[in-house]
Order: C-alpha cells, then sequence, then structure tokens
C-alpha cells in the first residue's frame, strides 16, 4: 500500500506538469502545504473542512488550533498574495508555508499571538495578505530535509 508521502510526491509531479502544459495551477498547493506542515511542526490535521482551522497543536496540556496556509512561488520573483484567512471561525494561530516551485518547503512562518486578527479584520470578512509582512519565521531552509526539528528563529 502506498504512503501519504508517495502519493503527495505524484501529486506534486503532476501539478507541475498540469502547469507547463496548461499554465494554470491544479490547485493542490493548501493540501500540500497542510501535509507538510503537520509533519515538520508535529501537528495533528483535522477533518476537512473543520471550522475555523486545519490543524491542533497540544503543547503542555495546551491546545492550540491552527489555520495552515500555503503559497508556491513558481516563477514569479515575489511570494505575492497569501490566501485569505478566515477570521469568522475563532483560531489560535496562523501557519503560513511557503513553497518552492517544485513543492518544497522553503520556510515556514507562523503569527502567534492576537495582533494578527486585529490587523485582518479591517474591512474585509477574508482578507488576504502579503507574505512579505509576515515576521514570526519558524524554520528556515537550511533545516528543513536536514534531518533537524524546526525551530523558532524569531518571532513578533
Amino acid at each position: 500500500m502506498r504512503t501519504e508521502f508517495g502519493i503527495l510526491e505524484d501529486v506534486k509531479t503532476l501539478a507541475i506538469e498540469y502547469y507547463n502544459v496548461t499554465e494554470k495551477p491544479l490547485g493542490v498547493t493548501g493540501e500540500i502545504a497542510e501535509f507538510e506542515a503537520a509533519c515538520l511542526l508535529d501537528l495533528h490535521l483535522t477533518e476537512a473542512r473543520s471550522a475555523g482551522y486545519d490543524a491542533v497543536r497540544v503543547t503542555d496540556g495546551k491546545r492550540q488550533t491552527i489555520q495552515i496556509k500555503g503559497r508556491r512561488k513558481g516563477k514569479r520573483r515575489t511570494w505575492g498574495m497569501v490566501p485569505s484567512i478566515n477570521t469568522d471561525k475563532a483560531f489560535d494561530t496562523v501557519v503560513l508555508v511557503l513553497l518552492t516551485e517544485g513543492f518544497d518547503v522553503h520556510e515556514i512562518w507562523e503569527h502567534r499571538d492576537g495582533r494578527l486578527s486585529t490587523r485582518l479584520t479591517s474591512r474585509d470578512r477574508r482578507p488576504a495578505t502579503n507574505a512579505a509582512r509576515w515576521r514570526c519565521r519558524i524554520s528556515n531552509p537550511s533545516a528543513i530535509g536536514s534531518g533537524r526539528s524546526p525551530a523558532i528563529v524569531s518571532s513578533i
């Protein structure tokens, strides 16, 4: 039986091939980002379409709910806009997974405080924000794939 890892590697290959043929994304960035974040950050993914969050982390007996957002750079020079963050439902933190053109993890960023929610609710119910505005980096490229666990490098 195939593993999730093997299936996702095939999905990545197919998504790249599909984009090269059609110049349209296949729409799998979010699922890949969720899986990668769960593996690298020891998160437990929730059932699909859980209200307000994608994963749960338990630290020192405290349960945190997490929205996971993914952004693939592709051939662009900048990361562009992060997918909409749903502020209508309760969550504790948001994780942004930045993926390379080949869908490999480049960096993972996290907002852990309430200031993100305040910033996002100004005018739009499901706002997007620019990836460059994120400032709490959890892992750097050298930690990914090196066998080391991601560590918090900086925070807000």
